[in-house]
């Protein structure tokens, strides 16, 4: 922490982003935990493993669901409450900050009344089978009734995060995840409850987070409190917050939509043991991913500060080292699973067949990762500078225009191995959405800029 208020202003744009970005990135490597360490777990149950962990992966698409629903409030409100807080109208940011706690606690009792209620019903659309269904259940029914602690936890932290306190963020995940690390295996293994305790484990660790952040934006060391008279719903306050979060729920819960549409083709053309390969691709893609929105994170309190306080040239440094940061890590990551995806296979199940047949099909799904630090830096500097229109356009061209159609459309046309046909799906609608992702940017980002270069700036470069 600083204790000069108006240092997102004012340090140098590379020491700024390194001292913001380093603890995001480990907060979302450290966030990767909770599902993937409780996959690998699963996974290693004996006799039931590989059944049981295509059980867990049916589920994904409902958890998903649950952190885009986190996103669109948290998203949303945080880069706003940056850009006021730079034009230093903390008194605003505060009631963005109320207004989205009372609208993620709402939230949270809906879903886990829908979830409840319906979760047969969603796993069995979502490509469950006989074999798996009672594992996919079993999980829900406990996963649901922590749906407010992650929703708190999710939402809230991206306003600590905002503020610049990016380490007190870091902790706020670290606790969890630990958590879960010790009580996994005394829950699935030593309690013999295999995949119902890998859930509890997870919830009761997610409750921690939870105390841990509320107990951070009410305290003394925030520079926005949650406060009881900021708590009531304003629409004037929380709509635009909603319209911004929408681009990244959209890219969050389109996971949930496409992986029912994976879950689904991949079950028709090759059974279990094509749906079991996805749930381990999704993880990889997981690493992938959330580096590099954390990143994009680390980076936003930066672009929404400076953007709110009119100065062009640090808006411009941020953006341009995130998006070298982000390009490095993608292609590095790449680089490392086309020359050893067996070693990513092998992190989460010991079924040979499995091993064997998750190595050819991550090398397909994952041919375009080279391109995702591309994607990522454009569009959170979209929702960094309160372009709501942009990060829809952006989101749902990626996932609904491009990848569900050519879920179904690669089969048809690679019909000597229709299989991997639908793993392919990906590559190609991330490289199209890339370049569509890039043009746009450069005509918006340019335009964004020029017209703040009309307004007088607020502090010099310090880049």
């Amino acid at each position: 922490m600083n204790d000069d208020k108006e240092f997102l202003g004012k340090e140098p744009v590379g020491k700024l982003l390194l001292r913001l970005a380093l603890p995001t990135v480990a907060a979302q490597l450290i966030n990767m935990l909770y599902n993937i360490v409780d996959r690998i777990y699963i996974g290693h149950i004996p006799g039931i493993g590989a059944t049981a962990l295509t059980g867990v992966g049916v589920c994904m698409p409902l958890i998903l669901i649950v952190s885009a629903f986190a996103a669109l409030v948290g998203n949303g409100g945080a880069p706003r409450a940056s850009i006021f807080m730079g034009k230093k109208d903390n008194e605003t940011a505060e009631k963005i900050l109320g207004n989205c706690f009372t609208l993620q606690i709402i939230i949270s009792v809906i879903l886990t009344v829908v979830l409840l209620v319906w979760n047969r019903d969603f796993l069995m659309a979502f490509g469950a089978s006989e074999n798996t269904i009672e594992y996919a259940v079993n999980y829900m029914n406990i996963y649901a009734l922590g749906t407010i602690f992650v929703e708190v936890t999710l939402g809230m932290n991206a306003f600590i995060t905002a503020q610049g306190f990016a380490k007190t963020g870091m902790l706020s995940v670290l606790i969890g995840a630990v958590a879960n690390i010790i009580l996994d295996p005394i829950f699935i293994f030593g309690l013999d409850m295999d995949v119902r305790g890998a859930a509890l484990a997870t919830i009761l660790s997610q409750a921690l987070s939870c105390t841990w952040v509320v107990w951070f934006l009410c305290g003394k060391k925030t520079t926005l409190r949650l406060r009881r008279r900021n708590i009531g719903l304003q629409p004037g306050i929380v709509l635009p917050c909603v319209a911004l979060g929408t681009s990244v729920f959209v890219m969050q819960a389109s996971e949930s939509v496409i992986s029912v549409c994976f879950n689904s083709s991949l079950q028709k053309y090759g059974g279990d043991i094509a749906v079991g390969a996805m749930t381990i691709l999704t993880s990889v893609m997981q690493f992938a991913m959330l580096p590099l929105q954390g990143l994009g994170q680390g980076a936003q309190p930066v672009i929404s500060y400076n953007y709110g306080a009119d100065n062009v040239g640090r808006v411009r440094a941020t953006y341009r080292l995130l998006l070298k940061a982000s390009l490095s890590y993608s292609c590095l990551l790449w680089l490392i699973v086309m020359l050893f995806p067996q070693g990513f296979a092998a992190m989460f199940t010991t079924d040979a067949q499995l091993m064997e047949y998750t190595k050819t099909a991550l090398r397909v799904y994952m041919a375009a990762a080279l391109l995702f630090g591309i994607q990522i830096a454009c569009q959170m500097t979209f929702n960094a500078l309160g372009r709501a229109v942009e990060s829809i356009v952006v989101a749902v061209v990626r996932k609904f225009v491009l990848l569900i159609p050519l879920i179904y459309i690669m089969p048809a046309v690679l019909r000597s191995d229709r299989t991997m046909a639908v793993y392919m799906a990906e590559p190609v609608a991330d490289t199209i959405a890339v370049t569509f992702t890039a043009v746009l940017f450069a005509i918006q980002f340019k335009k964004t800029l020029a017209k703040l270069e009309k307004k007088p700036q607020a502090e010099p470069d310090q880049t």
